[in-house]
């Protein structure tokens, strides 16, 4: 009697279902996933929604990390032996999340390489997007800034198609993102709009026409 195959690992779908050591939740809008100081002994796998990683200094001043969307995961220093949490992660509208216990992430990593590369192509391309925003800080004004950061948030340049339509979020939160104030903010979103680079109408629609901004070889004058 010949043998059975064995069972190809799929990782995509290993991701849409609870099972063992893992379970899905669903979170409100504004509900919190971990707070900073929890212990750290799960990742987190986002399937649908929105999460908001923030960090509070000593002081008690807020600052927004970054911003993820569904294919996502986050949380996952605790494989690199972070004991609590670093950061805060809450959601921005109704997300379903994965939670996968440390030990079945680090299982996984060792026993299935389709995994292991998923997982290593999401902390690389992690890395880079730090790096990207790093370089974005230091040697772009806040205009560019507010125009790359409203591109990543609706996919472009990224993995799967653009969605220019992005679920409501707060000049104030922008604001923290890239590091200037509420009122530049506004003052830059009204500028495009009257570009007709974006439309805002209580959510904001990006055009692709926003990238001739950020690629422009030439410093942009703030006015």
């Amino acid at each position: 009697m010949p043998n059975r195959k064995t069972e190809i690992f799929n990782p995509v779908a290993y991701l849409t279902k609870s099972g063992n050591a893992r379970n899905i939740t669903k979170y409100r809008k504004n509900q919190i996933v971990f707070s900073q100081g929890d212990a750290a002994d799960d990742v987190h796998y986002i399937q649908k929604g929105k999460v908001k990683i923030t960090v509070l200094s000593e002081r008690g001043k807020e600052a927004v990390v970054c911003m993820l969307g569904p294919d996502e995961f986050f949380g996952e220093g605790c494989i690199a032996g972070q004991a609590a949490r670093i950061s805060t992660a809450s959601t921005t509208m109704e997300t379903v999340v994965l939670r996968i216990a440390r030990a079945e992430i680090v299982r996984l990593i060792q026993e299935h390489p389709a995994f292991s590369e998923v997982f290593v192509d999401h902390i690389l391309k992690r890395s880079m997007r730090v790096e990207a925003d790093l370089v974005d800080q230091l040697f772009n004004s806040s205009e560019r800034r507010l125009a790359r950061l409203l591109l990543l948030l609706a996919n472009y340049g990224q993995d799967g198609k653009p969605v220019p339509i992005i679920a409501k979020i707060s000049q104030e939160t922008l604001a923290e993102m890239i590091g200037t104030t509420r009122s530049r903010v506004s003052h830059f979103m009204n500028k495009f709009r009257k570009l007709g680079l974006i439309s805002y109408n209580g959510h904001i629609e990006v055009h692709k026409s926003l990238l001739n901004l950020v690629l422009h070889d030439k410093p942009h004058i703030e006015s």
